[in-house]
């Protein structure tokens, strides 16, 4: 078996393809060793002291490493992580445990309450994230949740690479907000959640 590794745009972070998928459906990423404990991958990979942060992906693991780590000592050991875990066909999640469910659930976690009559907005909103910007933040190792709109506002949460890198910010506010206001013209801005 061969797993594939790429930059992300953020320094801390780096992305493993092991050539199969990792999730079936949706994305989880744990941002402390306690989360980690629900998925013994995540548990050997944050075992390392070394990481901050595991994101699971459709077919790729992002990890971010702790300022100051050195990838060229990291990298080794998270690919031999890896590895075993795919070569003994592991599970991914504890049994018993809610491992496949989205973490915050995507029907909680909103920051506005939303209004009935923006039903049809929301929906753009989520269809343009769905089929333009989840893709492209996928490619750099992380994902977005939409985490509400109002008045104009949408209020979005980068994970994976994304949730720490330095340009995040220039993404949301020049990549997804003029996306998001060029075909929804209610769209007056976008918030990090």
């Amino acid at each position: 078996m061969f797993i594939e590794t790429e930059t992300t745009p953020n320094p801390a972070s780096l992305k493993f393809l092991p050539g199969q998928p990792v999730m079936q459906q949706g994305t989880r990423e744990f941002a402390t060793p306690e989360a980690a404990e629900a998925s013994p991958l995540a548990q050997a990979i944050f075992d390392t002291g070394e990481v901050v942060n595991v994101f699971f992906g459709g077919d790729f693991v992002t990890v971010t490493a702790v300022p100051g780590v050195s990838w060229s000592d990291l990298k080794p050991q998270v690919l031999a992580i890896l590895l075993d875990h795919f070569v003994a066909q592991a599970p991914l999640f504890v049994p018993g445990t809610a491992g496949g469910i989205a973490v915050p659930p995507e029907d909680e976690g909103m920051l506005v309450d939303e209004r009935e009559e923006d039903g049809d907005i929301i929906a753009q909103i989520n269809e343009l994230l769905e089929t333009r910007v989840r893709p492209a933040v996928a490619g750099d190792g992380g994902d977005i949740q939409y985490r509400g709109y109002r008045d104009g506002v949408v209020h979005l949460q980068m994970q994976g690479a994304c949730s720490g890198c330095p340009s995040s910010t220039a993404t949301l506010k020049h990549g997804i907000e003029g996306l998001l206001k060029h075909y929804v013209p209610e769209v007056v801005e976008v918030r990090a959640a």
